[in-house]
């Protein structure tokens, strides 16, 4: 979520407005949690996923140079730390969750993806073992071992025409699998069709944002934004908490 190799004059507008709609994205299908009868937001919501794996690419692609092996294990480590802190708000606000929180996801994805930026030997095994954790847990990770595809799949499009949005599109459509949904597509019904859709055309959304020059001001997402995370759990719970006292 952090722009890991930007500093305070060479940030990039774009990728900061980026993650933030990535945020809002997530709060609104989070809202749901709060009150059932905003799950009509559940398509907005798949824009999320995707955006913040166009942000890890994005970051991953600012260099043309390897990066700093410590600024790697920074990244990736402030990504497992607040997968730590946030899997509890998460299940406290989501309940019996069947998966991890999204955060050891991009973990993962971050492997993966570096490896195919700077293909080293070390980031070539760390890779390959991020992969095989990815397969071997896909039950338990949210988005499963396509959603851990999904930043080297952003990668390889990032510098490429819009039309070759479809490949992540079609990586996040598998990331999102969820057989009473495909189903409910297969049938035509439009709820569905929304959600799906979403998923194919989030990536090229992306995209679209990244190359745009944003008219207003973005206010800097730097590292205090992992504190998102966790804090909206939180802090939607405490509201639902609130909502439902007698």
């Amino acid at each position: 979520m952090r722009q890991e190799d930007g500093s305070a004059d060479t940030r990039d507008a774009a990728l900061d407005l980026l993650k933030w709609l990535a945020m809002a994205s997530m709060l609104l299908d989070h809202l749901r949690f709060v009150w059932p009868a905003l799950g009509w937001l559940y398509p907005f919501g798949r824009l999320a996923f995707p955006f913040f794996c166009l942000a890890i690419a994005a970051n991953l692609a600012r260099s043309r140079a390897a990066p700093e092996p410590r600024r790697l294990w920074r990244y990736l480590g402030a990504l497992l730390l607040f997968a730590l802190l946030a899997e509890a708000p998460y299940r406290l606000l989501v309940g019996e969750a069947s998966t991890l929180n999204v955060l050891p996801t991009l973990a993962l994805g971050l492997l993966i993806a570096q490896a195919l930026r700077h293909p080293r030997r070390l980031g070539v095994l760390l890779a390959v073992a991020a992969l095989a954790l990815a397969i071997a847990g896909n039950r338990w990770l949210m988005f499963g071992a396509a959603g851990a595809l999904l930043p080297a799949a952003c990668l390889l499009v990032l510098r490429q025409p819009l039309w070759c949005a479809a490949l992540p599109g079609l990586v996040c459509l598998a990331a999102n699998w969820w057989p009473p949904l495909f189903v409910e597509a297969a049938a035509l019904q439009p709820f569905a069709l929304l959600a799906l859709g979403t998923c194919l055309v989030a990536p090229a959304l992306g995209l679209r944002v990244l190359r745009s020059v944003p008219g207003f001001a973005v206010a800097p997402m730097t590292r205090w934004g992992y504190l998102l995370y966790p804090g909206h759990f939180l802090a939607l719970a405490a509201i639902r908490a609130f909502v439902r006292m007698p």
